[in-house]
């Protein structure tokens, strides 16, 4: 069974098992977290979401990503700025899809 979900202002394409990497939400590891904004599942698409449908994840850690490098210059004035990001993010499994 295969679905489509929103979250994080994103959409995420997965089925039964799947981990994935979202971003951070509020939730302890080990809690389950459910996904009722869902816009497709098993060939149903909805209009614009499923009614009834959601998605089970189970949160199995909460991390930053690796660092990006954001570097700012504006050649011959001597102007340099340096700044690193990192992102948070929140690594799920999918549990099951309920249609």
């Amino acid at each position: 069974m295969k679905a489509v979900f929103v979250t994080g202002g994103k959409q995420y394409y997965v089925s039964e098992g799947d981990t994935i990497y979202v971003e951070k939400l509020d939730a302890e590891v080990g809690k389950d977290v459910e996904f009722t904004e869902v816009l497709y599942v098993d060939g149903v698409a909805g209009t614009p979401v499923v009614e009834g449908a959601k998605v089970v994840c189970s949160v199995e850690k909460q991390g930053k990503q690796k660092k990006v490098i954001v570097f700012k210059y504006r050649p011959k004035k001597k102007f340099r700025k340096r700044k690193g990001h990192r992102q948070p993010y929140t690594k799920l499994t999918v549990k099951k899809i309920v249609k």
